[in-house]
């Protein structure tokens, strides 16, 4: 099974905003995505870093999730208060 660790950095004091729109893509990924077994929003130790925290039932499911509307949409939204690109890493269970 796939597993994606996405680490993100916020710029400083936009925090709450990054928050709720990141609250929202983890609800329509939840509520939408079968193939999706795990998609979680964590804070970080470090100031202004969120990790999300992801398991996909195969590589199928990793593609209609990074194809999906609300990931393109609320993606974008969350890139406004982002200060770079985030970093992936990506795992396979063992």
């Amino acid at each position: 099974m796939p597993v994606v660790v996405a680490t993100i950095k916020v710029k400083s004091g936009q925090g709450a905003e990054f928050e709720a729109a990141a609250k929202e893509l983890e609800a329509a990924v939840n509520a939408n995505e079968e193939g999706c077994s795990l998609y979680r929003l964590c804070k970080g130790d470090e100031a202004d870093t969120y990790v999300f925290v992801e398991q996909y039932r195969d590589a199928a499911a990793v593609e209609a999730h990074r194809a999906s509307d609300h990931f393109k949409t609320l993606g974008r939204k969350m890139g406004a208060f982002m200060d770079g690109p985030p970093s992936i890493l990506r795992l396979q269970e063992v």
